[in-house]
């Protein structure tokens, strides 16, 4: 419902969790999430779109977070890095990243598993080209990408993907 202020009433579910909160109409989900919910996890870098720090699942998809409206997620589910890393299912990746020196500053790690799970849930035999490929979407400025490359075929392997 729009009031004369620009703000709608919403309702999500964030990590099996039900939000009902009043935002403004251009707000940002991932604004939205880190800002009025509180989850830090979901980072924002260039906010176009373009580095995939924000990266999120909406509806088992990934998205960028700051592409979408806090009104456009009304309804929908979204699952942040927290509420994937609480699942379990991200354990391996983590392990790996730490293993291989995969994560130095932090900042795009969040996205990076997102969508490193992404691509191992849906491909059975990523190769290195397709891993790199896949990851394309999310920047990183400190490791180079071999480590993360390595970290995710290392859990692609040790999942019998490959």
């Amino acid at each position: 419902m729009n009031s004369p202020n620009n703000s709608c009433d919403v309702v999500v579910d964030i990590n099996d969790i039900t939000y009902r909160r009043r935002v403004l109409a251009r707000e940002s989900l991932a604004d939205f999430i880190r800002h009025t919910i509180g989850l830090t996890g979901t980072h924002v870098g260039c906010e176009h779109g373009i580095c995939g720090a924000c990266t999120v699942k909406m509806n088992g998809m990934i998205v960028r977070s700051c592409l979408v409206l806090a009104v456009q997620a009304d309804g929908q589910q979204i699952k942040t890095i927290e509420g994937i890393k609480a699942s379990g299912e991200i354990d391996d990746l983590r392990a790996a990243f730490h293993e291989n020196n995969a994560a130095q500053c932090g900042f795009c790690t969040p996205a990076m598993l997102i969508t490193a799970a992404e691509l191992l849930q849906n491909e059975k035999n990523p190769d290195r080209q397709r891993i790199r490929q896949f990851l394309s979407g999310n920047y990183c400025r400190c490791t180079g990408y071999q480590a993360i490359v390595d970290a995710v075929e290392q859990v692609a392997l040790e999942r019998g993907n490959v």
